[in-house]
């Protein structure tokens, strides 16, 4: 579990453009190879001496809330460009009061059956009676019963 936790804290993340660890810490992980074979980071600190070593330490610590800034912004880019993307694939459907619809079967995970794939996925119709907001609506069916709220993007207008 250790190794693993190492292995993520240690990984460098594309939407932060920094690793949890150097975040936390202001400074890259020192990696267990690097004491067996010196990379040239670990030569250069150890040939330094303690007041240098100190102030570089007071630099990284100082110089930590500017990268953490960093990663915040770019965090929000990709995040912002990620929702653009999703959002052009998504399509809003609105229902007015009166408009028959369909509404998806929720599938169960015992139900699952051989052949079932060539089932119907949708039941109704149904008639929209509210209209809330959020994209949530109550309908009715037949017999009168009224079944909701539901998210409108469980739904799909019925056209007879």
């Amino acid at each position: 579990m250790k190794e693993a936790l190492w292995a993520y804290r240690t990984t460098y993340r594309t939407s932060t453009q920094a690793t949890l660890y150097s975040l936390a810490y202001g400074v890259e992980a020192v990696l267990p190879l690097e004491h067996q074979i010196p990379s040239l980071r670990l030569v250069i600190q150890e040939e330094l001496i303690d007041e240098e070593n100190a102030r570089l330490c007071l630099e990284e610590l100082e110089s930590l809330d500017e990268k953490r800034l960093e990663s915040q912004q770019s965090l929000e880019c990709d995040q912002t460009r990620l929702s653009r993307s999703f959002n052009k694939r998504v399509h809003l459907r609105s229902f007015q009061v009166g408009d028959q619809v369909f509404v998806v079967k929720r599938p169960t995970i015992t139900s699952r059956q051989y052949g079932e794939q060539f089932s119907v996925k949708w039941n109704g119709p149904y008639v929209v009676r509210e209209v809330y907001l959020s994209c949530a609506y109550k309908i009715v069916d037949s017999k009168g019963l009224r079944i909701g709220p539901i998210n409108g993007k469980f739904m799909k207008r019925y056209y007879p």
